[in-house]
């Protein structure tokens, strides 16, 4: 199987798209505005303890205050006081060191952590943790027990705190090993000491950009290429791995092509499609995605597909090619949360236990954690799957207010974003020094606003001149970019 990594770098965003065998697999979008939390480090201070929760909402400086449940406390701070209630260890007021692991979601604020984990390539350092682990996609049982060793072998000498070694830390050398852990401890004393001098609400320490965290989390030894095409990002990446991960070095690649990188694999093709609510199968069958904020329900229905010698088959064939279809829509669009999956009724339990096996198989290459229920007595098939960003509708879209919130449409923002690389594509072909824009008045508007800096970068490195009309019957989505 081959594998590919495009990265594609504007001032306002970073996406990242994940590629196999040529087809998009996941994609992660961070914008300027709107960078992920999670791994940060901050020192916030507790505003409200809840009891009958048992949990307390923590000040870090957002713009909500974030949710901190005992669960969430770190194993030595519960040992020490051997207390089940959250007010034994917290009081309004009082500050409190706290790490991010999931991002603010809709309405809710970030969740956090007492339990610090600081992460590199090979490694996960938990300074107040008592143990240290493997990654369970390491199946080898000797080669856990040798990273285990290893890690026991550096404790002795080195005390304070628990590593787990990552997938990526399969097979490496123990030597690089012991210096992946000492860098982790290092960074971790720079850490503590800002933290005895901050005041609080304030950021202690920031994960990496979303074009470096891609190569400490993404990158295996199945990725070919990694392709950027930003000449900075491409240095930073080049600087950071001939730091950190060298063997990544010859892969990445500045892309300079005409064609935009993300057009090499039909890559905003692929984006726009999920976010429709319907996807087609091959066969002829079509899934239905319903996401709510309580949970996100599929669909699986044989549509047009009549299939060969008997229903039963018919069905049997339809819901293989759905769980491989739904294992790739739950990374693409980033889905999370308690998802239900209403497979076409199956008589035969041995056909349930092939879908059931099959739906795993294609989850195990997911980077999110997940979990998968038998198939129930209606016919449904209940699984979790971990959320720690926001969805891909999420992002690009917001509710219409033309239908009372039923449907979505993408963002005044995500449209100015797609007409600037729409205009770079139309140049480029065609080579023109003139550009009509019509659009909606939104759009229009927050291009010539707020957007009117990025334009004027724009006009100067393509050398054309781009003008725009607002045009009433146009909805937020449509635009037309005329030659002049």
């Amino acid at each position: 199987m081959s594998e590919e990594i495009l990265i594609n770098v504007t001032p306002p965003e970073t996406r990242v798209a994940v590629i196999e065998n040529g087809v998009l697999q996941e994609l992660i979008i961070e914008r300027e505005q709107q960078k992920g939390l999670v791994g940060n480090i901050y020192k916030g201070e507790v505003c409200r303890v809840l009891p009958g929760m048992q949990a307390a909402f923590v000040d870090v400086g957002l713009e909500r205050a974030a949710f901190l449940h005992l669960s969430d406390f770190s194993n030595k701070e519960l040992m020490k006081k051997g207390s089940e209630q959250i007010e034994h260890y917290l009081r309004e007021g009082q500050a409190l060191v706290v790490q991010v692991t999931k991002d603010p979601l809709g309405t809710k604020g970030a969740r956090l952590t007492t339990e610090i984990s600081i992460p590199s390539r090979f490694q996960v350092y938990m300074p107040f943790a008592n143990n240290s682990g493997i990654s369970q996609r390491i199946e080898s049982e000797q080669e856990r027990t040798r990273l285990r060793k290893c890690i026991e072998q550096f404790q002795e000498k080195n005390e304070g705190g628990g590593f787990i070694a990552r997938t990526a830390a399969e097979c490496v050398e123990e030597p690089v090993l012991f210096s992946d852990m000492t860098f982790l401890m290092k960074l971790w004393e720079a850490i503590s000491d800002k933290i005895s001098t901050a005041k609080v609400k304030t950021l202690i320490h920031e994960d990496l950009s979303l074009s470096t965290r891609t190569l400490r989390d993404l990158y295996n030894d199945n990725i070919e290429r990694i392709r950027v095409d930003s000449q900075e990002t491409y240095q930073k990446l080049i600087e950071f791995a001939n730091i950190f991960v060298p063997d990544v070095v010859p892969v990445i690649e500045h892309y300079t092509g005409e064609c935009p990188v993300f057009d090499i694999y039909n890559v905003e093709d692929e984006i726009t499609r999920a976010l429709d609510r319907k996807v087609v199968l091959k066969s002829g069958g079509h899934l239905v995605f319903d996401q709510t904020e309580a949970m996100t329900t599929i669909d699986v229905n044989t549509g047009s597909y009549v299939g060969g010698r008997n229903l039963e088959e018919t069905i049997f064939k339809t819901n293989l090619e759905a769980a491989q279809t739904i294992s790739r829509q739950l990374r693409l669009r980033n889905l999370g949360g308690i998802i239900i999956i209403d497979f076409i009724d199956m008589q035969g339990q041995y056909h349930k236990q092939q879908v059931l096996d099959a739906l795993q198989r294609n989850l195990d290459k997911d980077y999110a954690k997940n979990k998968i229920t038998e198939v129930s007595a209606l016919g449904l098939v209940e699984m979790t799957r971990k959320r720690t960003r926001e969805s891909l509708e999420h992002i690009l879209c917001e509710p219409c207010c033309a239908c009372g919130g039923r449907g979505v449409l993408k963002t005044a923002e995500s449209m100015c974003l797609e007409i600037f690389r729409e205009i770079i594509r139309e140049v480029r072909l065609y080579n023109v020094q003139e550009l009509l824009v019509l659009a909606s008045n939104e759009v229009v508007e927050m291009l010539l606003d707020e957007e009117a800096g990025m334009l004027a970068e724009l006009e100067l490195f393509l050398s054309v001149s781009i003008k725009f009309r607002a045009e009433a019957e146009y909805n937020q989505e449509q635009y037309d970019v005329v030659l002049l």
